[in-house]
């Protein structure tokens, strides 16, 4: 590990260890109509089937399992804090309800309702605050400060990092046959960074490829600069679970692990989203189908022949279905 990285291959090992029997193996899954369109053979690693709908289980049970020990040894843990665009809300507050520890989520108001709900159902407490990072740093700060609890980032805690990478574990483990790349969403980047650290170690030679929002490219512009570059604004995508910026944590991986980055038009991603659903049967949300759009993306296409078997992380599958009206502008078309 570099010195510079605040996650090891060993540190995602001992994650495994620490969620397993917690979380589900998520099947891996292909589909020849996506090959021939991809004109490559595609295997997509389900998240979108993982407990609470996505993969931030993951991360937020490794987080817990690290608080609980601590409880163990009598330290008091008072409360968990977050702040979330839904899908980590979830996720920890399930964490919590399992650990028998107070949860409060902070959520951008304009995070769909489904995952509001969601978090409500899983005993947290929601608190909303503005759609920006600021307003959601804040927030959260206070909150840490009226409950005396402990933050726990979606995406910039070493824990959920690690957490995170047991989806590279995985895919190693479960055989993707020659896997070359794995295509992997980033918004805050804990994802991207923890899968990115387990396969770099292992099998240094397959592409570990970002994929990113035209409208929410701080990752690409970062990776073009060679410098960390957040999003001015708050971005405007249908790809509503990476909104947020990658950091300071994530950011020292990605830039020396991840071998590119791939963005995509809204049309894109509402194209390809629908076309997994169609054709895969499975709901994933937007920002899984990021992914997808970039495999099926004429940049992706153009790579090297020699790149075949290529891996795609379908994160997650909270789909806000009242908030649909998108869905009629993205027919499949070839």
């Amino acid at each position: 590990m570099s010195s510079q990285h605040c996650v090891s291959l060993a540190c995602v090992q001992k994650a495994q260890a620490a969620i397993s029997g917690l979380v589900h193996l998520t099947p891996i899954l292909t589909n020849s109509t996506l090959d021939k369109w991809a004109e490559r053979k595609l295997f997509f690693k389900c998240e979108v089937l993982q407990k609470t709908g996505s993969f931030k289980i993951r991360g937020a049970l490794n987080a817990l399992s690290d608080l609980s020990k601590r409880r163990e040894s009598g330290e008091e843990v008072r409360a968990v804090v977050t702040h979330s665009s839904g899908n980590h809300g979830q996720a920890l507050a399930m964490a919590a309800r399992m650990q028998g520890i107070p949860c409060y989520v902070v959520v951008p108001r304009t995070a769909p309702q489904c995952k509001k709900a969601a978090i409500l159902e899983y005993g947290a407490h929601v608190v909303e605050c503005e759609p920006t990072d600021q307003s959601r740093v804040e927030t959260a700060s206070r909150i840490v400060q009226e409950t005396q609890g402990i933050l726990i980032h979606s995406n910039q805690d070493a824990l959920v990092i690690a957490g995170q990478g047991t989806i590279g574990l995985e895919i190693l483990q479960q055989q993707v046959p020659d896997v070359e790349a794995v295509v992997v969403p980033v918004g805050g980047g804990g994802m991207l960074a923890g899968i990115a650290v387990a396969i770099k170690a292992q099998r240094p030679q397959v592409k570990i490829y970002a994929a990113e929002p035209e409208n929410a490219d701080d990752c690409y512009r970062s990776k073009q600069a060679g410098h960390l570059i957040p999003n001015a604004s708050p971005p405007v995508t249908v790809a509503d679970a990476v909104k947020t910026s990658i950091g300071e944590q994530t950011w020292p991986i990605i830039r020396d692990l991840v071998d590119d980055v791939f963005t995509v038009s809204e049309e894109e991603i509402k194209r390809a989203t629908r076309l997994t659903w169609e054709r895969v049967k499975l709901v994933i949300e937007p920002t899984a189908g990021l992914g997808v759009a970039v495999v099926l993306s004429s940049r992706f296409r153009d790579l090297p022949g020699s790149l075949r078997n290529v891996c795609v992380v379908l994160c997650g599958g909270n789909v806000d279905l009242d908030a649909l009206d998108w869905l009629h502008g993205g027919q499949v078309t070839k």
